[in-house]
């Protein structure tokens, strides 16, 4: 638990930290990782297989299968860094999207870093975190006990918890982008909703 003064949250995403590897584990994971954000950065990455990810990285399937079992668990490793660095800035990052701010302006704030991320690397969140696999994520639930202590004064704040984050699902971001709304659309109108639903 990390205690941030007006919220606690789990630091999550994955569990323990993985045991320490060897040299050349360490570099065939690099490998592994490094052929795999091309191929995904390349096509949807519910298309790609195993067979791909293992010949681009030149590693055998055994070596892939013994650390991945799926693609999307190799997307999922590569997504883990960029979310465990977005959940250090909402503990103890500055406000608004660190502690400090007001509810309205704190969930803004995490609205639009949450669409920064999908921005950057929806690739990834789709072939990680589509249909019941995102609920299952430590990162989202990390991401659901931060908007929960945002609304700490809502009637029923777990009644809104899945509403709340149902925007920033990956099929829902991507299919907005494919009507033409841009990233900027999308933020200023989650912000619009973040006043409206906790400005006091």
């Amino acid at each position: 638990m990390v205690d941030t003064g007006d919220e606690t949250l789990h630091e999550v995403t994955t569990g323990p930290p993985p045991p320490r590897e060897r040299a050349d584990a360490a570099r065939n994971r690099a490998k592994v990782l490094a052929a795999a954000e091309k191929l995904f950065a390349g096509k949807d990455a519910r298309q790609v297989t195993m067979d791909e990810i293992a010949r681009a990285a030149g590693v055998g399937r055994a070596t892939l299968y013994r650390r991945y079992p799926d693609p999307s668990s190799v997307a999922a490793a590569l997504l883990d860094e960029h979310e465990r660095r977005l959940q250090q800035q909402l503990l103890t990052g500055p406000p608004p999207l660190g502690p400090g701010a007001p509810a309205a302006e704190r969930l803004a704030a995490f609205y639009a870093a949450m669409t920064d991320l999908l921005e950057r690397h929806l690739h990834l969140v789709l072939g990680a975190e589509t249909g019941d696999a995102r609920f299952a994520t430590g990162a989202y639930g990390f991401w659901r006990t931060h908007v929960r202590t945002l609304l700490a004064d809502a009637p029923d704040p777990d009644a809104l918890l899945e509403v709340l984050l149902a925007p920033l699902a990956p099929e829902v971001y991507q299919e907005q982008r494919r009507r033409g709304l841009t990233q900027q659309q999308i933020t200023a109108s989650l912000a619009w909703l973040s006043e409206r639903l906790l400005r006091p």
